[in-house]
This record gives C-alpha cells, structure tokens and sequence, in this order.
C-alpha cells in the first residue's frame, strides 16, 4: 500500500472557481456526500477549458472522456460553505491531460479535498484518440506545473 498523501496548498493551484455547496450536497452524515466532490472536478475542468475557448460542449468535434479518477480526502465539507476548486495540469500528452484538483474551503490554505482526472480526447464520433488541438493545448498548458 502507498503512502498517503499530503494535502496541497492553495498557492500549488493555478485556477480557482468558487462554488457554493447546496443543501442537497449533504448526506445522512451531515457532510458533502464524496461523489459530489468529483462533480466539482468535473465542474472546474470544463468551466476552465469552456472559458478558455478550448471546448465547445454541443459542437466541438473533440471531446474529453475521463478515463481515470482519484480523490483523497483530508477534512470535511459541508452545507453552507463556500468553496474554492483548484486545478492545475500535471501533465499534457499527444491526447490526454491529467488534471489535478482541489478543494478548498473559502478561508483554507490547506486542501479539504485532492485529487486528478485523466481525459484521453477523442473525436466526437467515432470515439478515438487524435491530438490534442492547439486552443486545448495552448489552454492546459498555462496551468502546467
């Protein structure tokens, strides 16, 4: 087994977006359920790349599929609070990119949440890799570590 990790810092993240946690976050528990957090990943990757102009989610010929997740979690979050999702790009192949990610309570130096989606991007229709396009990759590589 291996070493678990330590949680990052806010100044290890690139690009921040803020969200707010909903009363439907929560489970019986009384904290953020842990599939939500993947949805808040999944929630800055596409926020930064629409943003950025490097994806078009009704029309772009080339989307991202998530082939890899990961998520370690460090403390609890919970309905209301207000958040920080960090992302920041570890690496950026000929057609994948892994994203790393964190969350952030609003206040927090140290990450409540980390972790990493791997996208492999493929043509929309027949679903195989190509390279990744020059607004794509200008886009992830601004946030590369």
């Amino acid at each position: 087994m291996s070493e678990r990790a330590s949680a990052h810092k806010r100044a290890q993240y690139r690009h921040f977006l803020p969200i707010q946690t909903r009363w439907s976050d929560n489970d019986a528990y009384g904290h953020v359920n842990n599939v939500v957090y993947y949805s808040w990943f999944d929630t800055v990757v596409n926020e930064y790349l629409i943003a950025s102009g490097a994806l078009d989610i009704q029309a772009s010929a080339i989307v991202g599929l998530v082939v890899e997740t990961h998520c370690n979690y460090f403390s609890e979050l919970a309905f209301p609070q207000r958040l920080d999702a960090g992302m920041r790009v570890a690496h950026a192949g000929r057609s994948s990119v892994r994203y790393e990610l964190a969350l952030f309570g609003a206040d927090a130096d140290t990450a409540s949440a980390q972790g990493h989606f791997v996208h492999v991007y493929v043509d929309r229709a027949s679903r195989r890799p190509v390279p990744l396009p020059p607004a794509l990759r200008a886009a992830v590589e601004r946030l590369r570590i």
